[in-house]
Parts: structure tokens; C-alpha cells; sequence
């Protein structure tokens, strides 16, 4: 049983939960750009240092570069992000698995969009954020997870 090529009518989304729950994990696919694909690869570096990458294929498919406004594509299991959006590889990778966990509570049922939902994936990129600064190596890393972090402490989307 394949994973559902999309995922949008009830059955799709019980059959995609259903896989997921199983412990499918997507064959994560990049298209865009040669430079795009570059970025990226770099970014799916950062959540694989974080521990982070299963969690992201298990609920995004692929990541495709389009001239628009980044976003979840829920019902394609998809990311669809700018180029400006790959710019910063560490509020990148933070976004994408804020992305993934908007996808999972998809999945789930849950109301994955608006105010609670919203501080939900927040807290998810959050958490992210602060184990790729405890995980990585790198001095300019931790240095980005911090003023990234420092930036989430004074927003508003932070209660």
C-alpha cells in the first residue's frame, strides 16, 4: 500500500495517517534551481545534526522551489518555499519543521492553522532551535539558533 498521492478527501487523510503511524517515512525529494537544491541540501544537513530529519520525511514528501509565498502545501505533503526562504539555512531548517509539525497535527485531526495551532509550531520550531544549538558543532550556528532564539522570546507568538 503506496502513500497517497494526495492527501485531501477524508479516506486520503486516514490512509496517510494510517502509513505514518506505521512508520513510513518519505523519500524526501527537492526540486528547484541548481542553487535552490544546494541550499537545501545544506538545510537538511542542519536537521540531520538536530536529529530531526525522520521526523521531517515522515510528514513532508518534498520541497519545491516556487516564485511565491512560501508555505505547506498540506494536501501534497509538500513545502513550497521562495528562494528567500532558503537564505538563512538555520531559520530555514527551523521553518520547514515548524512546516512538518503543521503537516502532523493535519494528519492528526487537529486544528493545524490559526492562533494555538500556530504557537504549537512555533514551540515545535523553538525546540528545534534550541537542540541544533546544543547539537552542532559549529560557532556560527550556535550563534544564528541563539539570535533566532533571542527573536522567538520577543515575539508576540510566544506566550
Amino acid at each position: 500500500m503506496g502513500f497517497p498521492e494526495r492527501i485531501y478527501t477524508k479516506e486520503e487523510v486516514k490512509k496517510a495517517k494510517e502509513l505514518v503511524d506505521k512508520g513510513h517515512k518519505h523519500r524526501l525529494t527537492v526540486k528547484g534551481s541548481q542553487q535552490f537544491k544546494q541550499k537545501v541540501t545544506l538545510i537538511l544537513e542542519l536537521i540531520k545534526t538536530a536529529g530531526y530529519y525522520d521526523f521531517l520525511r515522515t510528514y513532508i514528501n518534498k520541497i519545491i522551489e516556487i516564485d511565491g509565498l512560501t508555505q505547506l502545501r498540506e494536501s501534497e505533503a509538500a513545502i513550497w518555499a521562495n528562494k528567500y526562504a532558503v537564505e538563512n539555512a538555520v531559520d530555514a531548517a527551523s521553518l520547514f519543521i515548524q512546516k512538518a509539525n503543521h503537516m502532523k497535527e493535519y494528519l492528526e485531526g487537529k486544528l493545524y492553522y490559526g492562533g494555538t495551532a500556530e504557537k504549537r509550531s512555533v514551540e515545535r520550531r523553538i525546540e528545534f532551535l534550541k537542540v541544533l544549538k546544543e547539537k552542532t558543532l559549529k560557532n556560527e550556528i550556535k550563534e544564528e539558533c541563539e539570535r533566532l532564539l533571542k527573536f522567538w522570546s520577543e515575539s508576540s507568538l510566544v506566550y
